[in-house]
């Protein structure tokens, strides 16, 4: 019989596997066309990359009252509602491009050791009932999907 950590592999996998298309993508996104926020878009590529970030520390450690495992200044640049506030610096940049692998990792340690035991419920914005923190997981992978659908449109028009 499966354990619900072992259950959970696949989607662990595919969040990385996510996240590393999306690095490639990106591989030779210039500093400005990572910032360019092209017309009629309200966001750019780097902000989409931070809020994968900041919503995956927000969904599972946030509403599991457990410490996050990046900057804070993170969730307030890139947590739901926010848009770009100015230029991110190459290094800024550097550094959530290095974060999105790693995290993932640290996700599925710390789910490993049941870190996420005191998640708390809720319905997101779109109106899906988040109840454990498995079902968090799975909306991360949908949720990775579409900013990653958001960055690969905004490459276009870049």
């Amino acid at each position: 019989m499966k354990t619900k950590t072992t259950a959970m592999k696949p989607q662990f996998d595919l969040i990385r596997k996510t996240r590393s298309f999306l690095l490639d993508a990106v591989k030779d996104v210039s500093n400005d066309q990572f910032n360019k926020i092209p017309q009629g878009f309200k966001n750019n590529i780097i902000w989409n990359m931070g809020h994968i970030i900041a919503a995956q520390q927000g969904l599972c450690y946030v509403r599991s009252n457990v410490p996050i495992v990046v900057d804070e200044g993170y969730m307030k640049l890139f947590k739901p509602d926010t848009k770009p506030e100015g230029q991110l610096s190459a290094d800024a940049i550097d550094t959530l491009k290095k974060l999105m692998l790693p995290i993932v990792d640290r996700l599925e340690t710390d789910y490993r050791q049941q870190s996420f035991a005191a998640f708390k419920p809720f319905k997101n914005r779109y109106g899906v009932e988040i109840q454990t923190i498995e079902d968090a997981l799975n909306f991360l992978v949908y949720h990775d999907g579409v900013h990653f659908g958001c960055i690969m449109a905004l490459k276009k028009m870049i």
